[in-house]
């Protein structure tokens, strides 16, 4: 009995709603636009405080960067899994 309520759970999962999925992306990628903006902003503080750290700050930078962006990349393969498309 609960193998079928599962199965029937999962179908329902697989046929998401192609509009449903693009609101989903759409509210899951304002996590990683404002955490780019964070990680930026912290950086130009960071240097107009101590201009001798930039490249230290610039080298932090880029790997938060890369980290926050690959969660949006995420986003999107999930939202075209969901869409089926």
């Amino acid at each position: 009995m609960s193998n079928i309520v599962l199965a029937q759970a999962a179908e329902a999962a697989v046929n998401i709603n192609p509009g449903l999925a693009a609101i989903g992306y759409g509210l899951g990628a304002i996590g990683p636009g404002i955490g780019v903006g964070l990680i930026w902003s912290a950086v130009i503080n960071g240097t107009a405080r101590q201009p001798e750290a930039q490249g230290k700050l610039m080298g932090i930078a880029w790997t938060t960067f890369a980290l926050v962006e690959v969660l949006a990349l995420f986003g999107i393969v999930i939202y075209f899994i969901a869409s089926g498309g």
